[in-house]
């Protein structure tokens, strides 16, 4: 089986090589015009649902055109059916007089992912399993539109940018096609026998929303292919560019296949649930690549023991702020306890400033009654500025004065001892009691102020 397998590749390869194929921009699975599209993880969309059609002359209105509809499966099959009819291929000198009808084909397209490594991916798959209708009636298979393949993918970010390169062999539409010399009616030279196919989708931030626009550029083994993805909704996208535009200076010449052309198409999708953005809507390429368990494990364990850390330093920062709220209201305890015994002191200084004021008062009466020879009367009033405040030094030399005026010298002593304590610098008290001493006190010495 596997020497069969191997001849019969062998032989699809060598037949497909000789034949041309009719190809359509946009009709085949993924985002690209003509070449196949693999990526390293799958689409986020249910399926995708379109058509496209390319424009190769005004006059006389030339178009080849189609519709299509493809999937993925979660085990990485791609599948796809589709529907076209080419352009007049004839080689009649005017095309306004052919009666050429293309014949309507009826294609079968299948691909697998069968390797991902970060951030590249590998797919093969048959394109172009076609069906058409013949002249005799009914449908038949045509092997020359068949076309193995295999494509191998890079995917990148750069910035808000996002890359996808491609580069692959393919047999059949990949292959050499037959094209007509546009300079003379001689007959067709046989192209470039090239099986090798590359091009790049980017994807931009424009339209971001929406999934981006994607520009889209490629050789599909024949010729050169440009063209944008613009995304209407993000279900709905439109499908612009111009194939074979190396040959675009020959626009006005007959058509051929190989023929530049502009094309249009219109695409809907259906989405899977994700809508990540990537070259041609497809996932976000993943800097990990696939999804390691073990790796997945450690990570998690990581995440699990960032969060606990976390939690602990929170708990701690709530600990730590509890108590500085605390100290906070002990210091607003304290200043308000300042502030309460601040005015306290003030109460008590405006308290003892009044006494002050009343005990001078009676200090001023008990002087006008001593000078009036009313002693007692005048003992009373310093009585009365003692209660008040018995502190007075003034006082206690005011009271000793007044008793030895009364003849008590033994009580008179003691309150003149009692001012000088209280004010040691109180030097007529000191006199005073200098001259008691010495016998020569006189009545005219004693203290009055």
């Amino acid at each position: 089986m596997k020497q069969y397998f191997k001849f019969f590749l062998f032989y699809l390869i060598l037949f497909n090589s000789v034949f041309s194929a009719t190809r359509v921009a946009y009709l085949r699975p993924g985002p690209m015009m003509k070449i196949p599209f693999t990526s390293i993880n799958q689409s986020p969309y249910l399926f995708t649902a379109g058509f496209g059609t390319e424009l190769h002359n005004f006059s006389p209105f030339n178009t080849a055109g189609g519709a299509y509809l493809n999937m993925e499966t979660s085990s990485g099959w791609t599948l796809g059916f589709s529907t076209a009819q080419g352009g007049d291929t004839t080689r009649l000198a005017n095309l306004e007089v052919s009666t050429y009808r293309a014949p309507v084909e009826f294609g079968f397209h299948m691909q697998r992912r069968i390797f991902v490594r970060n951030d590249v991916s590998f797919s093969i798959g048959l394109q172009d399993i076609v069906f058409e209708n013949s002249a005799g009636g009914g449908f038949n298979l045509d092997p020359k539109e068949l076309s193995f393949f295999g494509v191998i993918s890079s995917q990148k970010a750069v910035g808000n940018y996002n890359t996808n390169m491609f580069i692959g062999f393919g047999t059949g539409g990949f292959g050499a096609i037959d094209t007509i010399q546009v300079d003379t009616l001689s007959a067709p030279v046989t192209g470039t026998n090239a099986g090798v196919f590359a091009g790049a989708i980017l994807n931009t931030p424009y339209l971001e929303k929406w999934g981006g626009v994607d520009i889209v550029g490629e050789f599909d083994g024949n010729g050169i292919n440009v063209g944008l993805r613009i995304p209407l909704t993000s279900d709905y996208r439109l499908n612009l560019g111009f194939t074979h535009i190396e040959k675009l200076p020959n626009w006005k010449e007959r058509y051929w296949k190989g023929h530049a052309g502009m094309t249009i198409g219109f695409e809907i999708t259906a989405p899977r649930g994700s809508t990540d953005k990537s070259p041609g809507g497809g996932p976000s390429p993943s800097p990990l690549g696939p999804l390691n368990m073990a790796d997945l494990d450690t990570t998690l364990m990581m995440a699990d023991y960032t969060v606990n850390t976390l939690r602990d330093s929170m708990g701690l920062m709530t600990n730590e702020m509890r108590n500085l709220m605390t100290r906070l209201a002990a210091m607003e305890q304290n200043s308000k306890f300042l502030e309460d015994s601040l005015k306290a002191v003030r109460l008590n200084n405006n308290v003892d400033q009044q006494k002050m004021n009343d005990a001078m008062r009676h200090l001023s009466r008990s002087l006008r009654y001593f000078y009036a020879g009313n002693y007692r009367t005048s003992l009373q009033e310093v009585e009365a500025a003692l209660e008040l405040n018995p502190n007075l030094a003034l006082a206690y030399a005011r009271r000793g004065s007044i008793y030895y005026k009364l003849g008590d010298v033994q009580r008179a002593t003691i309150n003149w001892n009692l001012a000088l304590r209280m004010d040691p610098e109180y030097d007529d008290v000191r006199n005073v009691l200098k001259a008691l001493h010495e016998n020569r006190l006189k009545s005219t010495s004693m203290i009055k102020d």
